[in-house]
């Protein structure tokens, strides 16, 4: 490898690379030098604990040996394959996952990411059922390429548009906190609220008319636009309504599975089994780049006869799916998604405590090791502390703190991100969750009391 000065890293990077998600003027990345356990580290030696699994991914922690040396000997022994060979992991892998995804999912196509992956499901639903229109939530995110992008819901999908794949429907989110339906009457019960979001959404299948849906896409538990949980009855709800229509139930748990919900995939948690199925993220825990779609047999049989048309050249790549079978194998090894399950609840403790303490936490969920602060200036009237998509100079400031005191967290909008990797324990928790109390003393000077 060729030897760079440390030094040089971060000057050389900014030169060279063009960013995404980001004006590249104002781009300040972190030179990053080595990652451990639940840690990483710049090229000063600084310390940062990782509260965000880099980008909510590296579910087994970093640095994890047993992975490492996986994708070591596949590199020796055959480093590539091309998509249409089979191979030893590609063999492996699938068996594998056929194990621990739901009863019923059992063919799988690999993509290179969570993106292409929610492509392939849409283009398989359309081919499945001879329909076009894709149902999805307005908060939600399910890529950048073409299709994803345009089943987005939030406002990552207008820099686009109108050039964003046609056919999209989208609906809106059983978002208790601040539903559109229910601000004069908070105290509803869940199964009436559960109701009227079910009912919002079989209205607009009706409008839409059925015969034309392909498919409904959501995110089990909503990932960046609010770690949105389904109230009760909701998921079974949405797959009752698939099944009357005919239409295919597409789960993303991209970001939710692999045991961050304290289930392998959070559909788990409500015995619903989708359709398809897409993930990535901790299918590898970042160590190499995958994704996969879920399919039931009968959606791979629609294929059986002519070519589907779709993949790309690195599609099945061994490395990465080496790296899979080596996450798998540590998540059951050491327990990871039982980890997740406890440890999730002295997280959601902990959040609980600083909602005591601050009158900046207008609310605070949590499934799993799957959490989120809301922010805001007032909690009778919710007012955010950052305005619809945008920042703050508060949440800025908050961000801010954390990074200088070595806590690396993720900030959407008016939200805090809490999404560490399984392996941390509850001491590495509070040493965060120190940090982000005095954080909050920023926030709290901007809320009403």
């Amino acid at each position: 490898m060729v030897e760079l000065p440390d030094s040089d890293i971060l000057p050389l990077s900014l030169e060279h690379n063009f960013w995404t998600w980001s004006a590249q003027a104002k781009v300040s990345p972190i030179p990053v030098k080595k990652a451990k356990g639940v840690y990483f580290w710049d090229v000063d030696g600084k310390r940062y604990l990782d509260l965000n699994s880099m980008t909510m991914c590296v579910n087994i922690g970093h640095g994890d040996e047993r992975v490492i040396d996986a994708i070591v000997q596949q590199a020796r022994e055959l480093p590539f394959a091309a998509p249409g060979m089979a191979t030893k992991p590609r063999a492996l892998l699938g068996k594998l996952l056929s194990e621990i995804t739901p009863k019923g999912l059992t063919k799988f196509l690999y993509t290179l990411g969570g993106a292409d992956a929610n492509e392939n499901a849409i283009k398989l639903a359309r081919g499945y059922t001879g329909r076009h229109k894709i149902l999805a939530r307005y908060r939600s995110y399910h890529g950048a390429t073409f299709g994803a992008t345009a089943v987005t819901g939030d406002p990552r999908r207008v820099a686009w548009e109108p050039t964003v794949m046609p056919g999209v429907v989208h609906f809106l989110d059983p978002y208790r906190y601040r539903s559109t339906f229910h601000r004069t009457n908070p105290d509803i019960s869940e199964a009436e609220f559960t109701r009227d979001y079910l009912n919002h959404l079989e209205e607009i299948i009706q409008y839409e008319r059925p015969e034309t849906i392909a498919a409904v896409l959501l995110e089990s538990v909503t990932g960046t636009n609010g770690i949105i949980i389904p109230p009760e009855g909701y998921l079974q709800g949405v797959r009752a309504l698939c099944d009357k229509y005919g239409i295919l139930l597409i789960a993303d748990e991209v970001m939710s599975g692999f045991g961050r919900t304290g289930e392998w995939f959070a559909v788990d948690h409500w015995n619903v089994v989708p359709d398809l199925m897409t993930m990535a993220k901790g299918l590898t825990s970042g160590y190499a780049p995958l994704g996969a779609v879920a399919m039931k047999p009968e959606i791979a049989a629609t294929f059986d006869e002519h070519e589907y048309q779709g993949g790309l050249t690195y599609n099945g790549h061994p490395i990465s799916l080496a790296a899979a079978i080596a996450v798998i194998q540590v998540m059951q090894q050491d327990h990871l998604v039982e980890k997740s399950r406890e440890t999730g609840k002295v997280m959601a403790d902990m959040m609980a405590e600083l909602a005591d303490r601050h009158p900046s936490i207008g609310d605070q969920r949590s499934i799993g090791l799957f959490g989120i602060l809301e922010l805001v200036k007032d909690r009778k009237t919710r007012e955010p502390m950052a305005p619809f998509n945008g920042s703050s100079p508060e949440m800025a400031a908050f961000k801010k703190y954390a990074l200088d005191h070595g806590v690396y967290l993720y900030t959407h909008w008016h939200t805090v991100l809490l999404i560490p990797p399984l392996i941390i324990t509850p001491d590495q928790l509070a040493e965060g969750f120190s940090v982000l109390d005095q954080a909050l003393a920023i926030t709290d000077k901007a809320a009403r009391k």
